[in-house]
């Protein structure tokens, strides 16, 4: 696990890169986000990108990150145990999701495979993606390890934590959205360890 940063070079790229390219993305919006990326790849000499998860020991990243592969893998209709090991279960559930998605059925969790496995939830969805954006708050707030119970129902505590964790990511890059939203920016900064201490 990397200590002592709070945000990574790579999710500061990774974010500004999801929203200058985000379908949904206005050249309002494009403009101040490829200048934060201009401003991020001069200043910051690391890129991080997207976890790139195998089976096996994921050891560059944290438990909660194969725990979120896990959860959005059960949310597409997986039934994995969700304990943060990347097995041959869960090598078996990438495997068919990637064949079942038409990527490379390769095994490895890498940018294309992340892009179709995310699922966007706001307040009132339910389930798996919702228990990995929960998972991912107790990761960074270290209460005891819980701060949010993981119930999988996005409520009024859990859209908090994410408009919290959205404005914190907007001072680090600029045009970050805030709308309490997990959608393919948010989702980004949280599987690549952004702000995570």
């Amino acid at each position: 696990m990397k200590t002592g940063r709070r945000i990574g070079a790579g999710a500061v790229a990774v974010v500004t890169a999801l929203a200058v390219g985000a379908p949904a993305a206005s050249a309002a919006q494009a403009a101040p986000a490829a200048a934060a990326s201009v401003h991020v790849s001069a200043t910051l000499s690391t890129t991080l990108g997207w976890p790139v998860l195998r089976q096996g020991t994921n050891a560059q990243w944290p438990l909660v990150t194969v725990r979120s592969l896990q959860y959005l893998l059960d949310a597409h209709g997986a039934t994995l145990a969700v304990d943060g090991l990347f097995g041959p279960r869960t090598n078996g559930a990438v495997v068919a999701f990637q064949r079942a998605h038409g990527l490379s059925a390769d095994g490895v969790v890498g940018a294309a495979t992340w892009k179709v496995l995310i699922v966007t939830v706001r307040v009132g969805s339910r389930g798996d993606a919702v228990r990995a954006v929960q998972d991912q708050a107790n990761f960074r707030n270290l209460k005891n390890g819980r701060s949010l119970t993981v119930d999988g129902v996005f409520g009024p505590r859990t859209r908090a934590w994410v408009v919290g964790f959205q404005q914190a990511m907007q001072t680090m890059v600029p045009g970050f959205l805030v709308d309490g939203i997990v959608g393919p920016q948010t989702w980004a900064a949280l599987v690549s360890e952004a702000l995570s201490g």
